[in-house]
């Protein structure tokens, strides 16, 4: 089962788990990477976003905007809202 829809969730999911996660590795005091700086905050969330289109495109959005705000700049921009509705309303 593949749709827009689920692959542009599954995709939010994925970068939201692993940025959250590597923000709360680095922040919390009794973690593995405590301290660990904005070297492994980067590292953390490019490997987030990587995770996160790969998962999007394997659920069946082949745009994997990711982020709703710039799925609606796109239509905004080119004018073609089209491609708004399978992003924003679950599949029935």
């Amino acid at each position: 089962m593949t749709s827009p829809f689920l692959g542009e969730f599954l995709g939010t999911l994925v970068l939201i788990f692993m940025g959250d996660g590597v923000v709360a590795n680095v922040v919390l005091t009794k973690s593995k990477a405590a301290g660990g700086g904005w070297i492994v905050l980067t590292g953390g969330w490019c490997f987030g976003v990587m995770a996160a289109i790969f998962s999007a495109i394997a659920c069946g959005s082949r745009e994997a905007n990711i982020n709703p705000a710039v799925t609606l700049a796109f239509a905004i921009v080119s004018g073609n809202y089209s491609k708004l509705l399978p992003y924003t309303m679950p599949p029935m």
